[in-house]
């Protein structure tokens, strides 16, 4: 069901058209509808025979879904000002595009979803060509699911020379193939190998990293593995995230499709949410695995809250971040202790940072400050950051990188893109990182990651 009538679009384009040749510049136009309930898993899969690049965000916490297909606009930067030339472009965007949205949820009308690697300056391109330094798209197509409701946004970009009837007949083919074409059984993997990418280099490289600590270079610096595995057949996207929403339900699922390129994964680490001004982070960092009966998970969760390494690898990112909202934000709360945050195969020591984010500012101002948080990057930050550019023994490209998306009414939210893999057809390449402090033992950090790489290697073959 599509509320806005085939005569109504007509004349929203034919004013579109007008105006982009009054001005001789291209016009966005975003218009929302309510449509039946629609699975995003489907119209993701849906989305192949419209466009390679295709876009998939679930929060963590509430029914909240969206699903882009296609683009609109993308906003790319390249230098260490990415954020804020990122801001200015979707300012810009903004100020420019005429919106039909009678509904004004969050998520509808232009949206940018996307991503920013880890670190700008980090020379290696490969395997993340695909992938830009900064990406942010307002889909061609969003479904937003939020409440047991689907809104589908269309947002197309009218140039002076475009002819009415053929961008109506465009927009009728493409609403017809993602919302009613035919369903398909979506398959799971079947993992044919997995390599681990020199785990004795990596285990020295922490051994390394502990000395330098105790020579006062720094404080603490995170260190990230790679594993890549291999497939029969080509990877079917949609069937990865939905078995990752099914079994990992506190953390939010993203996908982004870049080139035929996938980078997916479900991450329980929030950066930073703005609904309605209120500024939501999260300080998540300290980690031991479930255990296997309900009296060996509490043993090691209150072993977690008692262990002083965790307990300062959690400090150091509490102090972070409350720094960092300080600056643009009033009425800030943090807890004085933190509480564990339980996964499906994970703990997680966890503080919530709530405040009022001060007019002027938006989602992308908080980011820039927050991101690399003491949880991803180390401390300090620029000494860290530079370590492990110099030091660690892979390209992070998006990952640990801030994933998201905002609105055109100052709503996002981002998280950091752990937990991920970059899937390259038949492919892939899974993540893991662990925070090296002066004590840390290489092995015991090893296996840490070899937890942490379980929730993907479960929907890419089995772990």
């Amino acid at each position: 069901m599509l509320h806005t009538k085939t005569s109504q679009i007509e004349e929203i384009i034919g004013e579109a058209i007008a105006k982009a040749r009054q001005y001789k510049e291209p016009q966005l136009i975003s218009v929302v509808d309510q449509i039946d309930y629609n699975d995003p898993y489907q119209f993701m899969d849906n989305g192949q025979a419209v466009d390679d690049h295709r876009l998939f965000w679930k929060s963590a916490e509430e029914d909240f879904t969206l699903v882009g297909i296609g683009t609109a606009s993308k906003l790319f930067a390249t230098n260490e000002r990415r954020f804020r030339e990122v801001q200015s472009l979707w300012n810009e965007i903004r100020e420019h595009a005429v919106i039909y949205n009678r509904y004004g949820e969050k998520g509808t009308g232009i949206v940018a979803l996307g991503g920013f690697s880890f670190d700008p300056q980090q020379g290696e391109s490969s395997p993340w060509e695909a992938f830009p330094d900064s990406q942010m798209t307002i889909p061609a197509y969003l479904l937003t699911n939020k409440n047991g409701q689907s809104f589908l946004t269309t947002n197309v970009l009218i140039f002076p020379e475009d002819h009415q009837q053929q961008i109506v007949n465009q927009i009728a083919d493409h609403r017809e193939k993602i919302l009613n074409y035919s369903q398909r059984d979506l398959r799971l993997p079947e993992r044919t190998k997995a390599v681990e990418v020199s785990p004795e280099e990596w285990k020295r490289s922490v051994k390394a990293a502990t000395d330098d600590i105790k020579k006062d270079l720094l404080e603490k610096v995170v260190l990230a593995r790679e594993l890549r595995v291999s497939f029969q057949e080509p990877v079917q996207i949609a069937a990865v995230i939905q078995a990752l929403a099914e079994t990992q339900d506190n953390s939010y699922i993203f996908a982004f499709e870049s080139e035929g390129e996938y980078f997916v994964g479900a991450t329980p680490e929030r950066l930073a949410k703005v609904e309605k001004r209120e500024l939501v982070s999260t300080c998540l960092a300290g980690t031991v695995p479930r255990g296997r009966t309900e009296a060996e998970d509490h043993h090691l969760g209150q072993g977690l809250l008692n262990d002083p390494k965790n307990r300062s690898e959690h400090q150091f990112v509490v102090e972070m971040i409350r720094g960092a909202v300080e600056a643009c934000s009033t009425n800030v709360h943090i807890p004085g202790e933190p509480v564990l945050y339980p996964l499906r195969n994970l703990q997680h020591l966890y503080t919530p940072v709530r405040a009022t984010l001060d007019e002027g500012y938006t989602i992308l101002d908080v980011i820039e400050r927050l991101h690399p948080t003491p949880a991803l990057g180390g401390m300090p930050q620029k000494e860290s950051v530079e370590y492990i550019r110099h030091h660690e023994t892979l390209n992070r490209g998006w990952y640990a990188g801030p994933i998201g998306w905002f609105d055109d009414h100052n709503n996002g939210e981002f998280a950091v893109a752990i937990r991920s893999a970059l899937i390259q057809h038949d492919s892939a390449s899974l993540f893991a990182g662990c925070g090296v402090v002066e004590d840390s033992d290489p092995e015991a950090e090893y296996e840490e990651t070899a937890v942490k790489l379980k929730p993907m290697l479960s929907v890419l073959g089995g772990c």
